[in-house]
């Protein structure tokens, strides 16, 4: 029987923390802009987007110590360091969004059946402000580092809030010219199911993630033919492969070889060979094989 465990813990190459710290401060500038200006004029469109960008900023802002924390080399009982912080940060971002999204929807309807009194030319000024602010917000973070997951769900979160504004930049428009306040809330509840949208492809990828499923982009079955086109491969049982972090897949599998391979030292080219084929064809760095000659595989209780 032989194992082999190839490691390729690479760290995280050095984003560019630059310009998430620039898309950070632009957007915590304009927000609080936003939030008076929404006090002001009394749109909800307004607050909601100031809502929703409250996520985007924890997004960035979970993506910088994320990515700090990911660094942190294996030590102990931390055998995978903290590559999994990114996946619950970026759950909790999908939470906190879900909840916003909810919690601005439910005033939305409530102000669909009794409108307040509306300001439409400051919502114009404001959401053209903010049609600006997100397109170079956008551009700073798809700078970054987009591997990550935290990154591309804030560059996903902005690209939504940058609808937003369009949406309320619309519906200042349609306040101006028609008097119909309403339609600040429709462009609320517009904005509300963007961030649903969102939030749940956040927490779908990061679910399944935890949940330890395999990368949805893999197929086992697949992986397992090329295994078994291999020479002097039997059988492949105990296949299991999952991710660790939202570039880190990993893969573990026991493969059952003709017991000449043991006698004849030809094992350890085998193993190369495997890593090879699972490296080139299906992007598998990280790789926990054992070779078994068949008379120890009926000695295994087999769990796939």
């Amino acid at each position: 029987m032989l194992s082999d465990h190839k490691h390729d813990h690479s760290l995280p190459s050095d984003a560019d923390t630059r310009y998430l710290i620039a898309a950070l401060t632009l957007l915590a500038t304009f927000m609080i802009t936003e939030i008076v200006t929404a006090v002001i004029s009394g749109s909800l469109a307004l607050l909601s987007d100031a809502g929703h960008m409250l996520s985007d900023i924890g997004a960035i802002a979970i993506a910088l110590w994320a990515v700090r924390l990911t660094r942190r080399r294996p030590q102990g009982s931390w055998t995978w360091g903290w590559k999994r912080a990114e996946i619950i940060s970026a759950a909790v971002n999908g939470i906190t969004l879900l909840v916003v999204a909810i919690l601005v929807g439910i005033e939305a309807v409530r102000r669909l059946v009794t409108p307040p009194a509306v300001g439409g030319g400051l919502i114009m000024v404001i959401a053209a402000i903010g049609v600006v602010v997100n397109v170079a917000v956008a551009w700073l973070v798809a700078r970054a580092n987009r591997r990550s997951l935290n990154v591309e769900g804030a560059y996903q979160h902005i690209l939504t809030d940058l609808f937003g504004f369009i949406g309320t930049l619309v519906a200042g428009l349609v306040i101006v010219v028609t008097r119909w306040t309403r339609a600040d809330a429709i462009a609320s509840l517009i904005i509300c199911g963007l961030m649903l949208r969102a939030a749940c492809s956040l927490l779908s990828q990061t679910g399944r993630i935890l949940m330890e499923v395999a990368p949805a982009s893999l197929d086992l079955n697949e992986v397992r033919h090329h295994l078994m086109d291999l020479d002097h491969v039997r059988s492949v049982h105990d296949l299991h492969a999952w991710t660790v972090s939202s570039d880190l897949p990993a893969l573990s599998a026991h493969i059952v070889v003709e017991e000449s391979c043991f006698a004849d030292g030809h094992a350890p080219i085998l193993l190369a060979q495997i890593q090879q084929c699972l490296s080139g064809h299906f992007d598998l760095d990280h790789s926990t094989l054992q070779l078994e000659p068949p008379r120890h595989a009926g000695t295994e209780t087999q769990t796939m």
